[in-house]
């Protein structure tokens, strides 16, 4: 059991700039980069839902261990509380953990769509050398 607050790995949930560059490779990337962040925040946040369950379990076997030993039925009411709380915090952070990922999986779904409506645009326009009108400058 560890009490290690820290993110386990932190070259890939660096913040992502929220910046003017509307590009079509910089609004590529940085669906990739929360994409990405969003996926492994879902994996971070099941990874604690176990271990919280697991907790509970083992808190709730204590609850045995303390009532087989005769001790202070006040104990024994804490400590039943203690588990009902893991088991609710549990719950809660499975919410959270379906969450990020059906944010991930909107994400995925949200750089494919813009690749599918503005890919062909951004290979002829970077294909030329002269300047072209941005996207847009004819719809006025």
């Amino acid at each position: 059991m560890s009490s290690d607050l820290a993110p386990r790995n932190t070259s890939s949930t660096a913040p992502i700039p929220a910046d003017d560059d509307n590009r079509y490779k910089a609004v590529q990337a940085k669906l990739k980069k929360l994409s990405s962040a969003m996926d492994d925040a879902a994996l971070e946040l099941e990874g604690l839902r176990r271990d919280m369950k697991g907790n509970a379990a083992h808190t709730e076997d204590v609850v045995t261990d303390i009532e087989n030993a005769d001790l202070d039925p006040k104990f024994i009411r804490l400590t039943v509380s203690v588990a009902l709380a893991l088991v609710g915090a549990a719950r809660e952070v499975g919410t959270l953990s379906d969450i990020a990922q059906e944010t991930a999986d909107l994400t995925h779904q949200t750089r494919r769509t813009h690749a599918k409506l503005y890919g062909a645009l951004d290979d002829i326009r970077s294909g030329r050398r002269e300047k072209t009108p941005r996207p847009g400058f004819f719809n006025r």
